[in-house]
């Protein structure tokens, strides 16, 4: 299953690929040229296809679990101020996901989102220190019967373009699609302090599936 954020990126990629070696085959006689081009365009076809894809994942839903919204390994895990909404102190876990990691984004917590924000940005290199401040980013809010949790994606040197589906006011189920963002990134959780966190720095962990977090 791929996502709906690829269908466009992949008939594009599949076109090409046909017409790129449809096109070798007719002006190229030499066979190893021929063979040499087909593997590259197929090599370049399959990238694309393993960055869109959309897993099934099964969440255990529960109001009391924080589950990892993306695909990828913690890099940070400390308590820091959060000045956009809370404005106090939150203990940020952070998850990079590399080219070849699911990109899908998926709520950590369900319940009613009440705060969704696009920021531009720049495109620092998503482990920099200032990328959750000063990259471009999407900040979404969610509160349940026992926490209010705020998780952030981020745009990385490679990434330019962060779809957020997240609306104010709407409920959400937790482990549900929230947006997708495209070639490499990061996404931010912040927890209130005292959170007991189920992971450590440099473990990976899959969305949707991985408990990061017990409230």
């Amino acid at each position: 299953m791929f996502h709906k954020e690829g269908y466009k990126i992949i008939s594009v990629a599949i076109v090409l690929f046909l017409g790129i070696n449809v096109a070798s085959y007719v002006a190229i006689q030499i066979k190893e040229w021929q063979i040499a081009i087909l593997v590259l365009t197929l090599a370049f076809l399959i990238l694309i296809l393993q960055f869109f894809r959309n897993p099934k994942r099964k969440t255990l839903v529960a109001d009391n679990t924080v589950v990892s919204p993306v695909d990828g390994k913690v890099v940070v895990i400390e308590e820091v101020f959060e000045k956009e909404h809370f404005k106090d102190n939150r203990l940020q876990v952070s998850i990079f996901m590399s080219p070849i990691n699911v990109h899908v984004t998926r709520h950590p917590i369900g319940g009613n989102v009440t705060f969704s924000k696009y920021h531009p940005g720049k495109y620092l290199v998503a482990w920099h220190p200032k990328a959750s401040e000063e990259n471009e980013r999407t900040t979404v809010v969610v509160k349940n019967n026992i926490v209010e949790i705020l998780y952030r994606q981020i745009a990385g040197a490679l990434a330019k373009r962060i779809v957020n589906y997240a609306t104010e006011g709407e409920q959400v189920v937790q482990g549900s699609d929230s947006g997708f963002i495209k070639f490499g990134s990061r996404v931010d959780v912040f927890l209130p302090v005292g959170t007991k966190i189920n992971v450590n720095l440099n473990e990976k962990v899959r969305g949707g599936e991985s408990v990061i977090a017990t409230l």
